[in-house]
């Protein structure tokens, strides 16, 4: 027995002898090397590891670590921080495998860091163009990354992906996406691996292209299939039986395929190995109003659906179309999630879905059939959805002549932010809001044409709606809401301070984990959502957690930034800092970073303008600048400063900003071309005209 010891130590001490130091090169090669189909499988029943963005091919951000608990939650603390260096939105899930944190800031800049300390083991950035900026209409966001067989896989917000070393970070290959470089695509979704092919989708649909998915092979980045979303013009043969019969569903009078269309596939998608069946969720229509790009009405396939596909050659396989006719920027693209359930004592696969539509839709991923859909928050475009699963819709859904507020808005009663489902409970976590948009189709809309009033239409904007005419009169919320998919209704709710609050995960060790746009990471009881547990993080979050397990040791990950399309030009927190990933573990004793105040100076005051051009600097606002910077004096500004407070020489020097001015190297657009100088001083006006009118008097 003494030699037998003695050997097996010999043979464990030469092992370790021969294993590369954690952290190094060689570490990091041989961690990220076996993350493949079978290690990502595998790991679904351990969840040691995090290797993708839902963690699993399920999306179901359903860790089974309990080391950190409803018990000792408490006890949790900083293990560290690490500073992204960026000012903009940060929406990325950190991925870890063995200690090894992959993670994405805006910009589509990658961080690899060693979770082990904290530190940087290398950055990459590809370098976007902040000339383009204006080209996506929700921040230059990146949700995250991809892991296969060594690599790390990126998509830039201008369009290409990227395959780096995951060693290293040094560029292995990079293919364009981009079909057309007229139109204004970018990305900032997470890219997927499914049977060795990288997936990815864009956005885009409000500049008025065409949706699709492309599959690229993880070895060589050759492309292996493309599927488009919304078919094309009729005119021309289709790309396959699909489009052929999504044509059908559409009116070619309203030429549809010049404004592209839209059903821009920019977020979720899920994998079933068992079913061999990827799932994408497409996008809203191009232009919203669907008066005009399908004037005699039709379902327009495939926008706001899920879609089934073979990953092996992107075959139309099934499709569920949950907002048929999309008129309200109501894609499906939030997060899905594959479940097992017993619904009416029968076993059944299922997708679990809360679109920005309002309703929660419970799917058999099988053949894509209707089995429940009930709405998690109030809705007023529709009753319910009638056996069959088709909306009844509300005799206010598609009126146009007048402006009327749809609830939700196109903010969504969801947005990106993931939801997270634990198999224990039975609940799905998810992040719920109202932000109030009333809307008015404009009938005089022409493709790229420039109108002054219609959301950044200068910007490249084809809306084909107005925004806000009249004011809502609905009130903004957010809230977390543990929804039982069963039963169709809520088991708990927190109440939250503002919208747009971050993603969830949950644990067995029956924990809801998420942070929220007034600068706190929260830990609940996920069976009461009572509250167990909160950090301080600053910034607004707006990002989902990870949780995994190093040498034993259980930690959870936040990255931090304030932004995406609400956070922009509105905030909820006094406080803000530059991108930050917060690592926490049970004991943790780090010091947080230094936050610092947001220095919202006072109303602009004194700049001279004419009176007159008040009205026609509105609607030049409007067309050019609100969607960035919010209302002057009335919002407060997100991570782009609101004009109302800004310094009277820069407001009086407004030109010398917009034309070619200095903030272009932080992705401002430089409107050369776009406005004259006159219709600066008319911009000025409203600016200051308007500070003046709420100033107290």
């Amino acid at each position: 027995m003494g030699l037998a010891l003695a050997l097996l130590l010999s043979a464990v001490l030469a092992a370790q002898a021969q294993a590369p130091a954690k952290g190094s090169r060689a570490h990091l090669a041989a961690a990220t090397r076996q993350v493949d189909e079978a290690f990502i499988r595998a790991n679904a029943r351990s969840t040691r590891d995090w290797p993708s963005y839902g963690l699993d091919y399920a999306e179901t951000r359903h860790s089974r670590l309990d080391q950190i608990n409803a018990t000792n939650v408490k006890d949790l603390g900083l293990v560290w921080s690490y500073n992204l260096e960026s000012t903009r939105g940060v929406e990325a899930t950190p991925l870890v495998v063995d200690g090894v944190m992959y993670v994405s800031a805006s910009w589509s800049i990658v961080h690899a860091i060693d979770v082990r300390t904290g530190k940087r083991l290398w950055t990459y950035d590809p370098k976007v163009p902040r000339a383009d900026g204006y080209k996506g209409c929700c921040d230059v966001v990146n949700r995250g990354v991809a892991l296969y067989e060594g690599k790390v896989y990126v998509a830039s917000y201008d369009g290409r992906l990227i395959a780096l070393d995951a060693a290293t970070g040094k560029k292995v290959w990079e293919k364009d996406t981009i079909i057309n470089r007229k139109h204004s695509y970018t990305i900032t979704g997470a890219p997927r691996v499914f049977k060795g092919n990288v997936v990815i989708g864009n956005g885009g649909a409000e500049y008025g292209v065409r949706g699709y998915v492309t599959a690229y092979d993880a070895k060589t980045g050759a492309q292996k299939w493309r599927w488009f979303t919304v078919p094309g013009d009729p005119s021309k043969p289709f790309e396959d039986a699909s489009m052929e019969r999504a044509a059908k569903t559409w009116d070619p009078a309203g030429k549809w395929w010049e404004a592209g269309g839209g059903g821009t596939a920019w977020d979720t998608m899920a994998y079933d190995p068992e079913l061999n069946l990827m799932y994408v969720g497409t996008g809203n229509g191009s232009p919203w109003a669907r008066s005009k790009r399908s004037p005699a009405g039709g379902d327009n396939l495939y926008l706001a659906s899920i879609v089934a596909l073979n990953p092996d050659t992107g075959q139309y396989v099934w499709h569920y179309q949950e907002t048929p006719g999309d008129n309200w920027d109501f894609t499906s693209t939030q997060p899905m999630i594959l479940a097992d359930l017993s619904i009416d004592g029968k076993p059944r696969k299922v997708i679990l879905h809360a679109p920005k539509n309002g309703f929660f839709f419970v799917i058999d991923r099988t053949n894509g059939q209707f089995i429940s859909a009930k709405n998690f928050v109030d809705v007023n475009w529709a009753k319910g959805y009638d056996a069959n699963g088709r909306p009844i819709e509300t005799e206010i859904a598609r009126v146009a002549d007048r402006p009327r507020e749809i609830i939700p808005s196109p903010y969504g009663a969801r947005n990106w932010h993931s939801m997270s489902f634990n198999p224990s409970t039975g609940l799905a976590y998810m992040p719920v809001q109202s932000v109030p948009v009333s809307l008015l189709d404009n009938k005089d809309w022409k493709f790229n044409a420039v109108r002054p009033g219609e959301p950044h239409s200068n910007m490249g904007w084809n809306l084909a709606t107005f925004a806000n005419v009249e004011p809502p009169t609905s009130k903004p919320f957010g809230r977390l809401v543990a929804w039982d998919p069963i039963k169709q209704q809520a088991a708990w709710t927190v109440e939250q301070v503002s919208p747009w609050n971050g993603g969830t995960l949950t644990t067995a060790g029956n924990l809801v984990f998420q942070g929220t746009a007034d600068g706190r990471f929260i830990a609940y009881n996920a069976s009461t959502g009572d509250k167990l547990w909160e950090a301080p993080t600053g910034t607004g979050v707006i990002a989902a957690p990870s949780t995994y397990e190093v040498d034993g040791k259980q930690y959870v990950s936040i990255a931090v930034g304030w932004g995406g399309v609400y956070g922009i030009a509105a905030r909820a927190t006094e406080r803000k800092g530059p991108g930050t990933v917060y690592t926490f573990a049970l004991g943790g004793k780090a010091q947080p970073p230094a936050f610092v105040a947001y220095q919202l100076g006072k109303l602009v005051e004194g700049v001279k303008y004419d009176p007159k051009h008040v009205p026609e600097g509105t609607s030049l606002y409007v067309s050019n600048c609100v969607f960035c910077h919010g209302v002057p004096g009335v919002d407060r500004g997100g991570n782009i400063p609101n004009l109302g407070y800004m310094d009277a020489q820069v407001i009086a020097n407004l030109d010398k900003f917009v034309f070619k001015g200095p903030a272009t190297a932080r992705g401002m657009p430089d409107f050369t071309g776009k406005l004259n100088k006159d219709e600066v001083e008319k911009i000025k006006a409203f600016i200051q005209g308007t500070a003046d009118a709420i100033r107290p008097k």
